[in-house]
């Protein structure tokens, strides 16, 4: 791997980090339309899975992959005036942050039933399969949502025709407050890949290394017509389910020993071992960062809200023209 690519990937780890701590701060404020649902601490998963998808690939990322939008080629502006509520947002100021998708940049806006878009992304994958198109659907979903009945039928449905789909599960641990051992009865679930038909692999969230290892054989995987793999990456959220739950619930202990393994302090780490000027690294990156996150904030903050009369547009998607 190059220098520059291994700046670049600290780059993206590092604006990931900023933009959610900044949305969070600005909840605080009582600036936020919606509840926020942060993702500081899986920076690695986002990063890992969706720094190399080709333009034309799909992603159907959760409510907590803030991350998975920008690396996909979201214009951060526009993302933050989604989370704003305003109309210059994806969803015009009509709809949260959850369910906004940037379909210019192949991004499928999620819903609050978390999981609930497994069965699109395997649509979006049987689309290709059929056109023979070379393009890969990558679906994010909790641990919590793998016990729901759409997660089976999609994998099932996958598994069977080996369409090219990664399903990433991030597991945190936690669903909302549930802990993986009465979530389910076996360590992985990534165990259950092979039940569907298809390879199941775990790896580090935390540790973006890992993460890209696992993620670009799931890649090349499906886009060589291999079928699916369930990609497993074991990472921990820092803040509660969202920003107004204090997840007392686990211990202090449990918090500090994830946070010991911070992604992008383990980035820094490998880059202070390559021998490169670290310190002068994270203070261009930090300038870089924040100038980005500023100006995404202050184009949000100057967008307009949008009329009453709005809410009667976009109800029925457009008739496709005849040919």
């Amino acid at each position: 791997m190059t220098e520059q690519k291994e700046r670049e990937l600290y780059f993206w780890l590092r604006l990931v980090r900023e933009f959610e701590g900044r949305v969070s701060m600005l909840d605080k404020q009582g600036k936020i339309q919606g509840g926020v649902y942060s993702g500081k601490g899986q920076e690695a998963v986002v990063v890992g899975v969706c720094h190399d998808l080709r333009p034309d690939d799909w992603i159907f990322p959760l409510h907590r992959d803030l991350g998975a939008f920008l690396l996909k080629g979201a214009d951060p502006k526009r993302l933050m005036a989604q989370i704003f509520g305003r109309r210059e947002g994806f969803a015009k100021g009509k709809d949260s942050f959850l369910h906004g998708g940037d379909f210019s940049h192949c991004i499928f806006g999620a819903t609050s039933m978390l999981g609930s878009t497994l069965p699109v992304a395997v649509g979006s994958a049987y689309k290709f399969k059929i056109r023979k198109e070379d393009r890969v659907a990558i679906a994010f979903f909790g641990e919590g949502a793998s016990s729901r009945g759409d997660v089976h039928e999609a994998m099932n449905f996958a598994g069977i025709y080996k369409l090219p789909v990664v399903f990433v599960c991030e597991n945190n641990f936690y669903a909302y407050s549930t802990p993986n051992e009465l979530q389910f009865a076996v360590e992985d679930v990534a165990v259950r890949g092979p039940g569907y038909g298809f390879k199941g692999d775990v790896c580090s969230g935390n540790d973006l290394h890992s993460v890209m290892k696992a993620a670009k054989k799931a890649i090349d995987r499906a886009r060589g017509g291999e079928g699916p793999t369930y990609l497993e990456c074991k990472t921990y959220r820092y803040h509660g389910h969202s920003e107004h739950d204090r997840a007392t619930y686990r211990s202090e202990e449990e918090l500090v020993t994830w946070e010991s393994r911070d992604p992008v302090e383990r980035w820094e780490v490998y880059l202070e071992k390559r021998k490169y000027d670290v310190a002068a690294i994270k203070a261009e990156t930090a300038q870089r960062v924040k100038k980005i996150v500023d100006e995404a904030l202050a184009f949000a903050e100057a967008s307009p809200w949008p009329e009453g009369p709005e809410a009667m547009e976009d109800l029925y998607a457009m008739p496709i023209p005849e040919e």
